[in-house]
C-alpha cells in the first residue's frame, strides 16, 4: 500500500485500541517478562557504510563535510563527490557471503536472547523488503531481505527478533552535500534516496529549525509501522533524534499502533528510547555507551559496542576486551538492566574474527555462569567495592579497573549469586554485605546460609561468617573474568 493508505490503516488500528495515542494510555503498557529475564542481546550495524569501512557508520554524512577525514579519504579513494557519491556504494554492497543461519548460530553460542539489527540507519537505506521505498536491500545491493532472513533464523533458535530505526535523523543527515558540487542536489522529492537533505543544526536542540515537515514525519511513521506489520519485531529500538519536539505526537501514534498490533497478535513487545523522548513509564530507557552507577527500581538497557570507535565495521576498529564487557554485563544486570551489545559485519556479510571471538568468549562465560544472569532479579543492594562506576552515556571508554573487592549480587528463588568482578589471586574473598550481624540492630543481611558453591569449579568452597563479613576460600581458577558464587539460603 502507499503512504496515504498506510496512514489510514494506522489511524484505524489506533481507534480500535486498547491503547490510544496519549501518554496516559501508553503508560499502562507493561515491560514484557521475557525481556526482563533475557538480560543480553545483540545489536547489529550493517549497511552501505560497511563498504567504505572508514571512520564510522556516519560515513554518509561526514564524507560530504569538507576537510573531514572522511571527505579527504573519499576524494583520494573514490574521486570527486559529483562523480561518485554515497549512492554509488550500493552496487558494491553485495553481502555475497551473508548466511543468516550462521549468524544466528553465533548469537546463540554467545548466549544472546534477543537480536536487534539496524533496519534503517541515518543514511536512509532499508535493510529489508519495503513497499514504501525502492531504496532497500531487497531491490538493490544484496537483493535479499536481510532483516527477514535473520529474523527467521533467530526465531528458529528461540532468539527473539527486534529491529531499530534511525530514520528520523535522515532529515538532516545528507544536507552538507548541498554545500558544494556533489551528487546531492535539488530538486528532491519523497522517494528519492537523499531526500530531504535539510540543513543541519544543533543535534540536541529540541526545537531546532528547519523543523521536519508533516510529509517527512508521515513517511517516518509509515516506515516504522511497516516494520511492525511485516516482521513482528519484539523490540523496536529508536536512536536519539526522536526527542525533537516535532516528533512527540508521532511517537505516541507509533507506540499506540505497535502496542495495539502486539495485543492483537498476542505478542509481548517493547520500545527502547533515549533522552526522555518517550514519557517515562511508556517504554524502556536506554543509555548509549554508558550505565547507571546504582540500582534502579525500573528496568533499563545499555547499548554499547565491541568496538570503541565505531558501531560499524571499519578497517581500524579498536576492540574492547571480552572480560571488560562481561564485567559490565554483570554490573548492569545487578542494577536491574540488560546489555545490548553491538557488532559490525563486513560488507560481504561475514562477521569479523574479532567480533566473533568476543561473542564466543562471552558465550563461554555465560554457559558456566549464566544462571547468575538470566531470569534473575535484583537483590536489596546491587553490590559493594571500592571502584566507582561513572554514570551516564558515552562512558564505556573509561577503564574501570575492577578488583576482587568489587562484588555484584543477583537473586533467583532461594539462590543468592555473588560475583567478584576480578579473581582474588589466592582464592579468598570477603563479602561485607553478608556479615553475620545482630538481627536486632541495623544490618545488611540476616539470612541463614545452607551451602556455597563456585560455578564452574567442582572444588569445595570453604567459608565462615563473622560480624564483619562472609569469608570464602575457594580453588584458584586463573581467569580474568568475574567468578560467581552460588549461595543457597534456608
Amino acid at each position: 500500500m502507499n503512504h496515504e493508505e498506510y496512514l489510514r490503516v494506522i489511524d484505524e488500528i489506533i481507534e480500535k485500541g486498547p491503547y490510544s495515542a496519549d501518554w496516559d494510555s501508553l503508560s499502562e503498557h507493561e515491560v514484557p517478562a521475557w525481556y526482563r529475564r533475557a538480560k543480553f542481546g545483540i545489536f547489529i550495524h550493517w549497511g552501505i557504510y560497511s563498504v567504505p569501512a572508514f571512520g564510522s557508520e556516519w560515513y554518509s554524512r561526514n564524507m560530504y563535510i569538507k576537510d573531514s577525514s572522511e571527505y579527504k579519504h573519499h576524494l583520494e579513494t573514490y574521486g570527486a563527490h559529483k562523480d561518485f557519491g554515497y549512492k554509488d556504494f550500493i552496487p558494491m554492497f553485495k553481502a555475497e557471503k551473508f548466511n543468516a543461519a550462521e549468524w544466528a548460530e553465533l548469537f546463540k553460542e554467545a548466549g544472546a536472547k534477543y537480536v536487534v539489527p539496524v533496519a534503517e540507519h541515518h543514511d536512509g537505506f532499508q535493510m529489508y523488503k519495503s513497499g514504501l521505498s525502492h531504496w532497500n536491500a531487497f531491490e538493490m545491493g544484496p537483493c535479499r531481505d536481510t532483516l527477514g532472513e535473520l529474523s527467521e533464523e533467530c526465531m528458529k533458535r528461540g532468539i527473539r527478533n527486534g529491529a531499530s530505526s534511525h530514520r528520523i535523523e535522515h532529515w538532516f543527515f545528507m544536507g552538507h552535500g548541498k554545500e558544494f558540487e556533489s551528487d546531492i542536489k535539488e530538486p528532491m522529492k519523497r522517494g528519492d534516496f537523499y531526500w530531504p537533505a535539510m540543513q543541519e543544526k544543533d543535534h540536541f536542540d529540541l526545537f531546532s529549525e528547519p523543523v521536519p515537515t508533516k510529509e517527512f514525519l508521515d513517511d517516518w511513521l509509515a516506515r516504522c509501522c511497516e516494520l511492525v506489520d511485516e516482521y513482528h519485531p519484539k523490540i523496536i529500538y529508536f536512536d536519539w533524534w526522536i526527542q525533537h519536539s516535532c516528533a512527540k505526537e508521532y511517537l505516541k501514534k507509533f507506540a499506540a499502533y505497535y502496542y495495539n498490533r502486539a495485543y492483537e497478535w498476542g505478542e509481548d513487545v517493547a520500545i527502547n528510547y533515549k533522552h526522555d523522548s518517550f514519557m517515562f513509564g511508556t517504554a524502556v530507557v536506554d543509555i548509549e555507551r554508558g550505565m547507571f552507577s546504582d540500582i534502579k527500581p525500573y528496568f533499563w538497557q545499555t547499548d554499547t559496542s565491541v568496538a570503541l570507535n565505531s558501531w560499524c565495521y571499519t578497517e581500524n576498529n579498536r576492540y574492547r576486551e571480552a572480560s571488560s564487557i562481561i564485567c559490565d554485563l554483570v554490573d548492569i544486570v545487578s542494577k536491574n538492566g540488560c546489555l545490548l551489545l553491538n557488532i559490525g559485519p563486513k560488507a560481504d556479510g561475514t562477521i569479523p574474527a574479532e567480533d566473533a571471538g568476543i561473542l564466543r568468549e562471552i558465550g563461554a562465560w555465560l554457559k558456566i555462569n549464566g544462571e547468575a544472569i538470566y531470569d534473575t532479579k535484583v537483590w536489596r543492594y546491587h553490590g559493594e567495592g571500592p571502584t566507582e562506576v561513572t554514570e551516564g552515556q558515552f562512558s564505556d571508554g573509561t577503564k574501570k579497573n575492577f578488583t576482587s573487592q568489587d562484588i555484584r549480587y543477583t537473586v533467583k528463588g532461594s539462590k543468592l549469586y555473588a560475583a567478584p568482578l576480578r579473581e582474588s589471586g589466592d582464592g579468598t574473598y570477603d563479602f561485607t554485605l553478608l556479615g553475620e550481624k545482630d538481627a536486632s540492630k541495623k544490618a545488611n543481611f540476616h539470612g541463614i546460609i545452607k551451602n556455597i558453591e563456585m560455578l564452574g569449579n567442582d572444588e569445595p568452597v570453604l567459608w565462615t561468617r563473622d560480624e564483619e563479613a562472609l569469608h570464602i576460600k575457594s580453588g584458584i581458577i586463573g581467569t580474568d573474568k568475574p567468578v560467581v558464587f552460588k549461595i543457597t539460603l534456608a
